[in-house]
């Protein structure tokens, strides 16, 4: 018997996550798309409603996306109950350059801060404007999270887009992940293979 898998006291979440991973699934509730979880987020339990939107039509968990769909930034809806609470939000792709060298992992393409809860990212602040996926090799996983702050006019933007870090961002501007949605993304005439 292993010490520690009989003796580590565990939280409801916790438990939920370890026995998922012991079993090799996931909860419902608990998002891992294609190994974001432990690559750039940490693991959570989505809390608050997100939603993305491309050309009016919503953007779901997997879905793939070409460069010619993502010129204009998505519109991103924040739930919640109140609206005394703010939000960032954060737009980074996983395998900058390509999945194969990511080397400049995480890349941040989006950085919302001050958004107000039951509104858009339109209400808030844009502190790094939006610059659209141009994948030249392999499918990029992106990565859309939302981060509920501890109050408004208390996150700041980084330096540079590149080597941008989600989960050091969070820890840093003492952020909570709250909700992500993720979506792959292509050159138009890509190979459809993961690595390319």
């Amino acid at each position: 018997m292993h010490k520690h898998a009989a003796n580590t006291k565990r939280g409801p979440v916790e438990l939920s996550i370890y026995l998922s991973i012991k079993k090799n699934i996931m909860p419902q509730n608990l998002v891992d798309p294609l190994g974001v979880i432990g690559d750039v987020l940490s693991p959570f339990t989505n809390s608050v409603s997100l939603s993305a939107l491309i050309n009016n039509r919503e953007i779901s968990n997997g879905c793939i996306m070409k460069p010619s769909q993502l010129v204009n930034r998505p519109r991103v809806n924040v739930g919640g109950d109140d609206l005394r609470t703010f939000y960032t939000m954060v737009m980074v792709d996983a395998d900058a350059p390509s999945p194969s060298n990511p080397f400049l992992k995480e890349y941040l393409h989006w950085m919302v801060t001050d958004i107000p809860a039951t509104t858009s990212a339109s209400f808030g602040k844009e502190v790094v404007f939006y610059e659209s996926p141009k994948p030249s090799a392999g499918i990029h996983r992106f990565v859309i999270a939302l981060f509920k702050q501890l109050g408004r006019d208390t996150v700041f933007a980084p330096d540079w887009r590149h080597n941008f870090n989600t989960t050091n961002f969070a820890e840093i501007n003492n952020l909570v992940i709250v909700a992500s949605v993720y979506f792959n993304c292509q050159r138009e005439r890509g190979c459809g293979g993961r690595r390319c």
